[in-house]
């Protein structure tokens, strides 16, 4: 789970770490009189949207004046917004957030994140706040300070003190870097992150560290134990489906091809793509019915794929374990008769009671093409697809 920036900043500031004065705003006449609550200018406006890069596509703003921040607020809200992570299609801006502005000495960066590698939290730094840590490992990578931290003994002075040394700190900005540094981690492990970036971190003009972006990743298997940053997400940031999907704990991830794929485990469901891809065909999802599949999963699975207009066509791809085949073969017609799939339809069973399944669905009466092993599943739905 992803959420907004002046979501973010919010819960740093509960935990201590220094964030600009700011509030959110979802019409220009707020932005106009938050600007005049805020203090003397200037002030940032910024587009709130789940993707970076938003000040290259003009959802950051510099204003002077109250009025000049309404009419700003005014652009931005109801503005396609695109930037390099949304994609060409862009996304709609609701909200925006008004703050403070700040006398910027240097830019600076941290994150930190779980490092599957070693199987630890690992915090990053680096001297280029400001810029894509992507673009600084490719062109920069000496300039990227790692520190893993044992899960035992958890985060030490001592390392608090390395990141801020590494980042060139002296003085005063040593002790408020370890401060600040031990509120990222606090706030990482309480809130169970998978990610927390500060981008840019800055040290200002009279001395102070200020985080002037933030960005979170949340554990989504550890937000039962987070009601309250659960209220947070935004579904309107995300995909409708796989919203939808969600609530029938379904795996599913849209893509851009025309193929619907409906199958029980991931390693199978990736492998499904991979063959469709094989035989020229291009999947149009992830779906992972899991391994309870009942009718109710599969009839709702079979929705959420056909409110996919660019869906010409579905294969699924059951190996039955724990689920029996026959279970599964009467789910796909049950739901097949209640959606009213008119796209073809390939089915392919494999494992327990597989004779049975195959038995119901060619007694279904029901136009669905039997299948006998993945490859051939594949070269019939990608055939139907392109005689359609």
């Amino acid at each position: 789970m992803n959420i907004h920036e002046y979501q973010a900043k919010g819960i740093l500031r509960s935990f201590g770490v220094p964030v600009p004065d700011g509030h959110v705003c979802y019409n220009s006449a707020s932005a106009r009189e938050w600007a005049k609550r805020l203090g003397d200018g200037p002030w940032v406006i910024k587009a709130q949207i789940h993707a970076g890069g938003r000040g290259k596509g003009g959802g950051v703003k510099l204003v002077r004046t109250p009025d000049e921040a309404r009419d700003v607020a005014r652009q931005m809200i109801g503005m396609t917004l695109v930037t390099h992570q949304t994609g060409p299609e862009g996304k709609l801006v609701r909200r925006v957030l008004i703050e403070k502005g700040c006398n910027i000495a240097r830019e600076l960066y941290i994150s930190l994140l779980v490092d599957r590698n070693s199987s630890k939290v690992t915090m990053m730094a680096s001297t280029e706040g400001g810029m894509d840590i992507e673009e600084v490992a490719e062109k920069s990578p000496e300039k990227i300070f790692m520190e893993a931290i044992d899960p035992t003994v958890g985060l030490t002075q001592f390392q608090c003190r390395k990141i801020a040394f590494s980042l060139g700190l002296e003085g005063k900005l040593t002790n408020k870097m370890v401060k600040m540094v031990e509120g990222l981690y606090t706030t990482f492990m309480d809130c169970d992150c998978s990610m927390l970036e500060i981008n840019p971190l800055v040290v200002t003009a009279e001395g102070e560290l200020m985080a002037l972006d933030a960005k979170f990743g949340f554990d989504d298997n550890a937000l039962f134990r987070h009601p309250k940053l659960n209220d947070l997400r935004d579904y309107d940031e995300e995909d409708h489906n796989e919203t939808e999907a969600s609530q029938y704990d379904l795996s599913y991830i849209s893509l851009t091809g025309n193929i619907g794929c409906l199958v029980n485990g991931a390693g199978l469901a990736m492998a499904t793509m991979d063959i469709i891809k094989h035989y020229g065909g291009d999947p149009a999802n992830f779906l992972d019915v899991g391994g309870g599949a009942t009718i109710e999963r599969v009839t709702e699975a079979f929705k959420i794929i056909l409110s996919d207009k660019n869906v010409k066509g579905i294969l699924v791809n059951i190996f039955g374990g724990i689920m029996k085949c026959d279970v599964i073969a009467t789910g796909v017609v049950e739901a097949a008769k209640q959606v009213g799939i008119k796209v073809p339809l390939v089915v392919r069973l494999e494992g327990t009671n597989v004779d049975k399944g195959k038995q119901i669905l060619a007694e279904s009466g029901l136009n669905i093409v039997s299948a006998d092993g993945m490859a051939d599943g594949a070269q019939k739905i990608v055939q139907a697809v392109a005689a359609c």
